[in-house]
């Protein structure tokens, strides 16, 4: 499922969950942000949406879906950075190691199925053999590299929702895509068309409030130099009816 914060953050009022259960635990998602800073100003990578799909027709977003079972299984180019693992350690309930490698690993096969744009590397003497979702990377002879990634923000759907997701917003830049899949993107698929948008432009203006909260996290942390593995990570999440601003602890 593509854009797992904003389909959740804007479900309608009759998707609410009903009264007998109006709690419904967040399941783990994460997004990725890819960026473009060879120009002046950077610039995002946004899909848009198929026309007859029922959430969001015809709207940009960013690739992104749920954590599967297997994520944390499958073996990468290079680990994490400690400075990004300790961050994906912070807040609550408390995130093992497992479950930190899965967050980003997903954000990586996430990208990889919706825009064909796959992040990993080769490691000499060593064959990667994976099927499903991670086959483009064995037909490549690359392994995920997580490495490249960094953590912007984390976002929680307001409760009362049907679907609600505990999403990790990672980026990464363009020059870490070492493998383009062809044809996954096309007039009949879910994302019909990629584009690359400055910060700030049009197109990003339509995105759903939350997404453009961590756009704004993504703009500040770029004008204050390269992206720092341990930087400060935002947390947006809901109680009294109100979203919150917090830094993860």
């Amino acid at each position: 499922m593509t854009e797992v914060a904003e389909a959740a953050a804007s479900a309608k009022p009759e998707q609410k969950e009903a009264d007998h259960h109006p709690y419904t635990k967040p399941r783990d998602a994460a997004t990725l942000i890819l960026i473009d800073r060879s120009g002046t100003v950077p610039k995002v990578l946004v899909g848009k949406r198929h026309d007859k799909v029922v959430f969001m027709p015809g709207k940009f977003v960013f690739p992104g879906g749920r954590v599967e079972k297997t994520d944390h299984r499958i073996p990468v180019a290079a680990p994490m950075p400690e400075a990004l693992e300790a961050n994906l350690f912070k807040g609550r309930p408390q995130t093992s190691a497992s479950r930190a490698k899965s967050l980003a690993i997903a954000a990586i096969r996430e990208a990889c199925e919706e825009t064909g744009l796959c992040l990993g590397r080769k490691i000499e003497g060593k064959v990667s053999n994976l099927d499903g979702p991670w086959s483009p990377f064995s037909a490549a002879g690359l392994l995920p590299d997580p490495s490249s990634l960094f953590l912007i923000a984390r976002a929680i759907t307001p409760p009362g929702r049907i679907k609600r997701f505990d999403t990790r917003f990672f980026t990464a830049d363009a020059s870490a895509i070492t493998h383009r899949v062809e044809g996954v993107v096309h007039p009949d698929a879910e994302l019909v068309e990629l584009v690359w948008v400055e910060l700030g432009s049009k197109p990003l203006a339509d995105l759903h409030p939350m997404t453009r909260n961590v756009l704004n996290e993504l703009d500040k942390r770029l004008a204050t130099g390269p992206l720092q593995h341990d930087a400060p990570v935002p947390f947006f999440h809901f109680y009294g009816g109100r979203m919150h601003r917090d830094v993860l602890d």
